[in-house]
């Protein structure tokens, strides 16, 4: 979603701005700008389309200072115009970056415009920078104008404002929406997310939910939600700048998918080391958390919903325990039978999802206590919100569309289900030292599913003209069929859609013809001859198949049939193996079709608004 980036040093801080701009372009955008004070007031320069157009605008226009605020948008209220990109400006003297959603920006922009100010924007945001330039009018500080202001907000927000008036200082709050501050030697940042700021500093404060900070070049103070002063732990970020750079490959989706083997050994590492499915992997707690729940339930939106719907296979058939899996989305407004005895488990990449922070507040909210993140990013909202968390160690992924995140979602949710079974006597210690040996050659089956890269490149080009395609798949698989036809969707913008391949006689079955291609997922299990009933269906209409099979699956090919065979059957972990495919043809579809792989249209990475 949006991202926000500010400085204040004694250098210039334009180059921080824009590089820190930059560096949150993954998170998706249709806009940026940046702000800065300067000896004769503020000065702004905004663009619509790519930050690198909004830096050969300041560079034009040689654009200088030593405190800035910078943003990238992502449209919800108000087009993608230059008059709606941020920063926004009142009467000249403050600037405003904001992420997030203002419930009540109708109300407060009519109370505003009674007080005589003019709105230049449709946005929710300039009515934040109006209401904390009022409350400076009536004497207040900026950083006591801001704490006003933030009080009389309804909604998500991180904001960061400057004034001329004070060119010494920048001031920050957050509420529902991501935000951190960085800390230099003579010179300090604020940032939605520390790779915007990794070059400058490693030293990160998060930012607590209602917190709001004062930033001069020689000190950070923070202020909780009462408005008193507090010390928040700093933590020093261990974000790469190699992890985010291409390196070798075109994209970072392609670099992300061949990542995928180390970030499943690295995952896996310490539960392969310790050679047992130990609760502590979960937090210290783990044990009396998980000892007798009686079921779980997983919150989670988009790809790792998809996550969650193929955890959902493992835990009940390994752990014996009944298992619901909601979008986070819809489970926090609907009238949840709660049960205090239920593990609410939580999943999302960044940790700030805010459907599934919200979806989270809401079960506890219930009295369901037992609760456990699944997440890629330390620190983040959701896991300090949680009483359990397993951290994926899957390293910054920068491309939109989800690969190695989900892959290690995956590794980590297999990884809760064994436990809960051996938690509840379900696991012997032969099938606990078996399970484990599958885990500790899974990145190698992984790799091999990489190799298959050059058939799938032919795939691609065949698909490339189609503008439909359809995914089946079958028990745990169906799952991997759901994140094929999204990834598809998501980055080549071919309609794609999922079903059940036992479902196909009940619907889909009559969008199949010779333009509706039909991706199979057929592992060598127990559902195979089911799959291959399923297949001839579509081969009767005279639909052409591209079939994911394994090695030792019995498929021939035909003029309708087209194979490509995984890595021998891996059992219960096939479907980690089975999504490598699926991504690689989504990504070379793409390349085929000439989109943006890694930044593709309407999309954000971290989804921070409803």
């Amino acid at each position: 979603m949006c991202g926000i980036v500010g400085a204040i040093a004694d250098r210039d801080v334009v180059p921080v701005l824009i590089e820190g701009l930059k560096r949150l372009e993954y998170r998706g955008y249709d806009s940026a700008g940046i702000a800065v004070v300067e000896r004769d007031g503020v000065r702004r320069v905004r663009r619509t389309g790519r930050v690198a157009e909004m830096e050969a605008a300041a560079v034009a226009e040689h654009f200088s200072a030593a405190l800035g605020i910078g943003h990238t948008r992502w449209a919800t209220h108000g087009g993608v115009t230059e008059g709606n990109a941020h920063p926004h400006i009142s009467h000249g003297e403050l600037a405003l970056v904001h992420n997030g959603i203002i419930e009540n920006h109708e109300a407060q922009r009519a109370r505003l415009q009674a007080l005589g100010y003019t709105f230049e924007s449709q946005t929710d945001s300039e009515v934040i920078a109006h209401l904390i330039h009022h409350h400076r009018a009536q004497g207040h500080s900026l950083l006591g104008a801001l704490q006003q202001a933030v009080r009389e907000l309804h909604g998500a927000y991180a904001i960061a404002a400057i004034d001329k008036r004070d060119p010494d200082r920048m001031v920050a709050a957050r509420v529902g929406c991501p935000l951190l501050v960085g800390l230099g030697e003579g010179e300090n940042f604020v940032a939605s997310d520390v790779s915007a700021i990794v070059s400058a500093t490693r030293r990160v404060i998060f930012l607590e939910e209602g917190d709001t900070v004062e930033l001069t070049r020689e000190a950070v103070r923070v202020y909780d939600a009462g408005g008193a002063a507090v010390a928040r732990e700093v933590h020093v970020s261990d974000v790469s700048l190699a992890s985010l750079e291409l390196g070798p490959y075109r994209h970072f989706m392609q670099k992300e998918i061949h990542e995928q083997p180390r970030a499943i050994a690295d995952t896996i590492e310490a539960l392969v080391a310790g050679g047992a499915f130990a609760p502590t992997l979960f937090g210290r707690d783990a044990a009396e958390v998980l000892g007798d729940i009686e079921a779980v339930q997983i919150l989670a939106c988009g790809t790792s919903y998809y996550a969650g719907l193929t955890a959902r296979y493992w835990i009940e058939a390994l752990a014996g325990l009944p298992c619901a899996v909601d979008i986070a989305s819809e489970y926090r407004y609907r009238e949840v039978v709660a049960n205090p005895r239920q593990l609410v488990v939580t999943i999302s990449q960044s940790g700030e999802t805010l459907d599934t922070m919200e979806a989270l507040k809401y079960a506890k909210s219930l009295g369901q206590a037992r609760t456990l993140a699944i997440c890629n990013v330390p620190e983040s909202a959701i896991p300090r919100a949680s009483a359990l968390v397993h951290y994926t160690r899957a390293g910054a992924e920068i491309g939109v569309a989800s690969t190695k995140a989900f892959t290690t979602q995956l590794v980590a949710l297999f990884t809760l289900a064994a436990t809960l079974a051996k938690l509840r006597g379900r696991l012997s210690g032969e099938r606990e030292a078996a399970l484990i040996e599958v885990l500790r050659h899974l990145p190698g089956s992984v790799q091999h599913a990489l190799n298959l890269e050059p058939q799938i490149v032919a795939w691609a080009e065949r698909f490339a003209p189609k503008e439909h395609a359809l995914f089946l798949g079958r028990g745990v698989h169906y799952p991997i069929a759901l994140e094929g036809a999204l990834k598809l969707k998501e980055i080549s913008y071919i309609h794609a859609e999922a079903y059940p391949a036992g479902e196909l006689k009940h619907g889909p079955l009559a969008l199949v013809d010779a333009d509706m291609p039909v991706v199979v997922i057929a592992p060598n299990d127990a559902l195979l001859e089911k799959v291959k009933s399923n297949i001839q269906e579509v081969r009767a209409r005279g639909g052409e198949m591209f079939v994911f099979a394994d090695a030792d699956s019995q498929f021939g090919e035909s003029e309708q049939v087209n194979v490509i065979r995984t890595p021998r059957h891996v059992g219960i972990l096939s479907p980690i193996v089975h999504a490598i495919p699926v991504q690689l043809l989504a990504y070379h579809t793409a390349l085929a079709r000439g989109t943006d792989v890694d930044k593709p249209r309407n999309l954000a990475k971290s989804v921070t608004v409803e």
